[in-house]
């Protein structure tokens, strides 16, 4: 694909230095649909993408559009603060309904503002009310979030270090295999739980993804989550679980947990609930946690209407059987396949292949060379970003909606990127 460069000097002039993906993709997007994105010059792009995880029903998804529409045009609420709406009522019965009864969740929900670490923030703030400790602990390359709090419990120093101020009330602990199993798994956070002199304040609770995202698709295994949920229990620590990326179907299932059979005390949704890209963000937690005073945690985008009414209508077109889950399933099973043969191919340059579901990752043992491959996978037509703390790993996200015969093409253009490149 020869790409014609496009007119960027709005962006580069007017806009803030700190943007970032669109340095990756150097071109004017226009349009979307389904796997594909098109630039105002009429180039198409199949995107391994996905809007870092909120697009999982694909971009402009006919469905969510119609119902959409139909609720604009009736001049439907768009804004609402936290008020009753029937867009609201229609959302919580039926994620109620279809989502947490049938996972036996009981769990209330709570719209702390559009954005996944707002979700974060008032987890953690939640957290901190129930138990009346402020210590958090995390995870070795853990991301949840560009908020304060939130970047307190995030491992990328580069993150981190755009605070500007101490990052405080956080514990890094070592993440499922960062040790390489030399260790028994939380052999050194229970050590310190029990130590009186291990100057380890007793946190209030501990924060996890089980597929670590930005930090370099690092899987969590079943067995080492229900450890923690274990150990959590009888250390009178609540469980968060950060389903921002990796809920909403991404991993198989609708909370990428359930695998482990574990229910934590509290859950953290965004991105891909909304079904449309609309910012919407949830958090869940146990009846029992819900202590809040009236109007003590609020904010004035917290009830996007909008979303609501394309997260019902998601809900009910993809989550009342186990189609969905079963074809992410398949498809993430096909695009192992497909990598493990291009690390075979270049076994000198290609370091690990991991992932669950529909999210994959490729790590390289030369690390900038991750970068030279999506950005030649951007030039023949192909949008993947990277992770890890050094960019070390190529990402895949498609939509869980791709169709095979989209999967097998962009996975042909990833290894003729890498062919090319290393």
């Amino acid at each position: 694909m020869t790409i014609t460069p496009p007119d960027l000097s709005v962006f580069e002039t007017v806009e803030s230095e700190v943007r970032s993906y669109c340095r990756g993709w150097p071109t004017v997007f226009d349009r979307a649909q389904g796997a594909h994105m098109h630039d105002e010059d009429g180039h198409t792009y199949l995107d391994f993408f996905a809007g870092a995880g909120t697009l999982n029903y694909g971009h402009n998804n006919p469905v969510l559009k119609r119902a959409l529409i139909d609720y604009i045009e009736r001049d439907g609420v768009t804004h609402g603060l936290d008020m009753s709406t029937a867009a609201k009522r229609a959302f919580l019965e039926t994620f109620s309904e279809t989502i947490l009864k049938p996972r036996g969740l009981n769990h209330k929900v709570m719209f702390p503002g559009p954005t996944g670490t707002n979700a974060v923030e008032a987890a953690l703030k939640l957290a901190r009310k129930v138990k009346g400790r402020e210590s958090i602990v995390s995870f070795t390359n853990a991301f949840h979030g560009m908020s304060l709090g939130s970047l307190a419990v995030t491992g990328n120093a580069f993150k981190r270090a755009g605070a500007g101020i101490p990052l405080v009330h956080g514990t890094p602990m070592p993440f499922d295999s960062y040790l390489d199993g030399e260790y028994p798994d939380f052999m050194w956070f229970e050590r310190l739980l029990e130590d009186s002199g291990s100057g380890l304040n007793k946190p209030a609770a501990v924060i996890v993804e089980t597929v670590q995202g930005e930090g370099g698709i690092n899987v969590a295994n079943a067995h080492w989550l229900r450890a923690l949920s274990d150990l959590c229990e009888r250390h009178d620590m609540l469980l968060i679980v950060d389903d921002i990326q990796m809920g909403c179907g991404r991993t198989g299932g609708f909370f990428s947990f359930e695998e482990a059979g574990i229910k934590p005390d509290i859950i953290t949704l965004s991105k891909s609930i909304g079904g449309y890209g609309l910012p919407l963000a949830l958090t869940l937690f146990k009846p029992e946690l819900d202590v809040w005073e009236p109007g003590e945690h609020n904010g004035t985008f917290r009830g996007n209407n909008p979303a609501f009414v394309t997260a019902t209508a998601a809900i009910e077109t993809y989550w009342n059987d186990a189609q969905l889950e079963k074809q992410t399933l398949a498809r993430g099973e096909h695009v192992e396949v497909a990598l493990r043969a291009i690390a075979e191919e270049h076994r000198d340059a290609v370091a690990d292949v991991r992932g669950r579901g529909l999210v994959w990752g490729m790590e390289f043992h030369d690390k900038p060379k991750a970068n030279l491959i999506a950005k030649r996978a951007f030039e023949l037509g192909l949008l993947i970003e990277t992770s890890g703390p050094e960019s070390e790993v190529v990402k895949l996200l498609p939509s869980l909606t791709i169709t095979t015969e989209e999967l097998d093409e962009g996975l042909r253009i990833l290894a003729r990127a890498v062919r090319e490149t290393v």
